[in-house]
């Protein structure tokens, strides 16, 4: 006859298989909710608040319940759990779905936290609620009802700025042509960046300017098949040059990440622009803007990744502008 002991140690020793069946339910719940979304809302499924916050916070909590039968597993076996999901995920992302380096990027840190939240919320429930294991599994059907709803929900909107700025020592004439277009970028020219250098965001090419003044266009080409086009709509000779973005050639950017199109419905880059100072003794203040609207339902974080990207290829831009200007 088993004795208690011996009911405990067999119990024991399951832990181990029932976490990986509840990884492995994890994983399909989160590929068939993947799936729903790119069939349902394929342009603007993903950046959704089921699928960025609720479904990490779940799938983290339940796999977290399911390997704490007795509730007496510390609060580092709990904080490891997100850990694990996210690599998973991100293996997942790689080979099963072929999502882009820039999406799993951005996507890990906001699951993270998500789950953390989760494991944090089932090991509160667990000590509450006792070993049984009925309620969190109830829990999976959350992202399901919420998905239901979501199209209900409208999401904000935010008007966001990214400027950096250099200081050339060349005078306002030598640098006023360079903002026209500088068609020859050779590779080496601009500076090191994480974005570009490590992430892998194209460089840019060349960009031509055709026509002059106010509607006239610049053609810029970033490589890997990425043009797009700037209609001017400032044009201030020595003082000041702006844009409009047309991505009216996007077929190249879906090999860089399909979910980035900078014309989507959450994510749209607006506009741009050179501005012109000058500092005396030869020297010259350029400054460089980007404007974009986001529409997520986490925009305060989307824009800190927007600040980080867009921001480095300015810094590429100005060095480039920079060491032609200067040489």
């Amino acid at each position: 006859m088993e004795t208690g002991d011996d009911t405990a140690k067999r119990l024991r020793h399951s832990i181990p298989a029932r976490l990986a069946a509840a990884l492995l339910a994890a994983l399909l719940l989160g590929l068939a909710v993947y799936a729903l979304l790119e069939a349902i809302r394929p342009d603007s499924g993903l950046v959704s608040f089921s699928f960025l916050l609720v479904l990490p916070a779940v799938l983290s909590g339940f796999i977290a319940w399911a390997g704490d039968p007795w509730g007496d597993r510390g609060l580092r076996y709990y904080l490891l759990v997100p850990v694990w999901l996210v690599l998973l995920v991100i293996l997942a992302s790689v080979f099963l779905l072929r999502e882009g380096v820039i999406c799993i990027l951005i996507l890990s840190p906001l699951w993270l936290i998500s789950g953390w939240v989760g494991v944090l919320a089932a090991r509160a429930l667990k000590r509450r609620l006792g070993a049984g294991g009925t309620h969190c599994a109830a829990l999976l059907a959350l992202p399901l009802l919420i998905l239901q709803a979501e199209p209900y929900w409208p999401l904000p909107m935010a008007e966001v700025a990214v400027s950096r700025s250099a200081v050339v020592a060349a005078p306002v004439e030598r640098i006023w042509p360079l903002l026209r277009g500088i068609p020859d970028v050779r590779p080496g020219e601009g500076r090191w960046n994480l974005s570009q250098d490590v992430i892998g965001i194209p460089r840019p090419r060349g960009a031509r300017l055709v026509g002059e003044g106010v509607g006239a266009e610049r053609r810029a080409d970033w490589g890997l098949g990425i043009r797009f086009g700037e209609r001017i709509t400032e044009w201030r000779p020595g003082r000041r040059i702006g844009w409009a973005f047309r991505f009216d050639d996007i077929a190249g950017w879906a090999f860089t990440d399909r979910h980035l199109m900078p014309d989507s419905p959450y994510f749209r880059v607006e506009s741009g622009g050179y501005t012109l100072e000058p500092l005396g003794d030869g020297r010259t203040r350029v400054r460089l803007e980007t404007r974009y609207s986001l529409r997520t339902p986490v925009n305060f974080y989307a824009a800190l990744w927007g600040e980080l990207f867009l921001g480095d290829l300015e810094n590429n831009l100005l060095a480039l502008v920079r060491q032609r200007a200067e040489r």
